[in-house]
């Protein structure tokens, strides 16, 4: 028998939502296949066996694990037949199985081993249990009740989705005005209620904030307000930023106008879009090798001798992105071509607006580049994220008046480009060397 144990997904949970099994109590499974589902307060993973066997839920769904917990368990040793393949080509003989397909020990003999809980449905969280007549209404998790009734979001709306499986973030979404992943607009041609017509800003339905407790009120008012699951994730990581970094800041001015127009021509060329983010993140990404300090990670160790660094073996760019699900920051790994890093920031940009990332797009960044769209925003002072030495704050395009050497004045576009660093690594003067270098890449 094999545990399968509860993977450490992130450095801001403590524990992870099992959302959904995907193979039933006592079913087969095969090495390798995902089993379940756990959320954090960011993604959603899918988690997968080492061994093949009959699979023995241990956690609950709807139940929240912690890091190292048991799971579920994988019997092994083929107990109740062979093992279906999944991929639809017929089951393989289990070990010691003639090739005709004998049915072995028949169950309860003392050679067919322990007895395992036969294959069946996957258990149903008893709050998505269907009323009578109603039999085909799809299981609602236990934190997507408690959301319906936060945000007062109704069930006949939750049925018009016609999800497999609804979650929280589900009703989250269709509370924010859109119709969930998978799902369907609960009442094609109008705005779901608490949604904004064109041109307004969306507002939760209902008075209360995503925890329960009250929500902002438009004009202001009383009381207090929970801060959405994403929310709390960046509360965390800044929290803990603040306790465990010591970060200073530096700021240059680029002269931004030939990346700009150099970025439309690029478009054209690579057919895909580029900006002033793709060009900073293959930026910074060539520098990986000449200041490696500004990738790496510092943990603290007893004694004198300081923290400990780990260097990178390579660039990994983390990248914020809010596009009103949340403040997410995606990895780009893959810096090697511009159509590589336009490739991902696109796919990253789609998962941000309907909050659809996986764990694995969210973690391993060794710096960030944080992006600061709002052309008003002429500085900006970005978080080090636990784990990273470095953020760059790129800040939106603005026109300059300058005067030349013979008397005229022209007029260049600039951005105010700063870098915040742990200062147990790096210095100042390695900030503004690495930001002079910076420029000229991107120049």
């Amino acid at each position: 028998m094999a545990d399968v144990l509860v993977p450490k997904l992130n450095n801001q949970d403590t524990e992870y939502l099992v959302v959904e099994w995907l193979v039933g109590d006592g079913e087969p499974v095969r090495a390798g296949e995902a089993v379940a589902v756990l959320e954090t307060s960011k993604a959603a993973d899918e988690i997968e066996v080492d061994v093949s066997g009959r699979l023995v839920h241990v956690a609950a769904e709807d139940a929240w694990v912690a890091p190292g917990a048991v799971l579920a368990r994988v019997v092994t040793g083929d107990p109740a037949g062979p093992v279906p393949d999944r991929t639809g080509s017929p089951p393989r003989p289990s070990a010691g199985e003639p090739a005709g397909g004998s049915a072995g020990p028949p169950a309860g003999s003392p050679a067919a081993g322990p007895a395992v809980p036969s294959a069946g449905p996957p258990a149903v969280s008893s709050d998505a249990e269907a009323a009578p007549g109603a039999a085909a209404a799809p299981p609602i998790t236990v934190p997507a009740r408690a959301a319906m009734a936060e945000l007062g979001v109704s069930e006949e709306q939750v049925l018009a989705l016609c999800l497999p499986l609804v979650r929280r973030a589900d009703i989250e979404r269709l509370a924010a005005g859109r119709a969930p992943e998978g799902g369907e607009d609960p009442r094609p041609g109008q705005a779901p209620p608490g949604s904004a017509g064109a041109g307004e800003a969306a507002v939760p339905a209902g008075p209360q904030g995503g925890d329960g407790s009250a929500g902002p009120q438009a004009g202001g008012g009383s009381g207090t307000h929970g801060l959405p699951r994403v929310q709390r994730a960046v509360a965390r990581a800044v929290a803990l930023s603040h306790r465990t970094v010591p970060a200073a800041y530096t700021v240059m001015r680029f002269d931004v106008g030939p990346a700009l127009a150099r970025a439309r021509e690029l478009t054209r060329e690579v057919r895909r879009p580029v900006g002033l983010p793709e060009l900073f993140v293959q930026a910074v990404a060539r520098l990986h090798g000449r200041f490696p300090l500004l990738f790496a990670s510092a943990e603290d160790a007893p004694g004198p001798a300081g923290p400990v660094v780990r260097l990178s073996a390579a660039p990994c760019i983390g990248v914020t992105f809010d596009l009103g699900e949340g403040l997410y920051v995606p990895v780009v790994r893959d810096t090697g071509t511009l159509r590589a890093v336009a490739d991902t920031l696109m796919r990253h940009r789609l998962a941000a607006a309907t909050g659809d990332f996986r764990e694995r797009d969210l973690t391993g960044a060794n710096i960030t580049v944080t992006l600061h769209t709002d052309a008003d925003v002429v500085l900006a002072v970005p978080i080090v994220l636990p784990g990273t030495a470095a953020a760059l704050a790129v800040t939106s395009p603005r026109p300059e008046t300058v005067l030349a050497a013979d008397g005229s004045v022209t007029v260049r576009t600039v951005a105010d480009i700063g870098l915040a660093y742990d200062h147990r690594l790096v210095n100042g003067r390695d900030a503004a060397l690495f930001l002079a270098a910076l420029r000229q890449e991107i120049h």
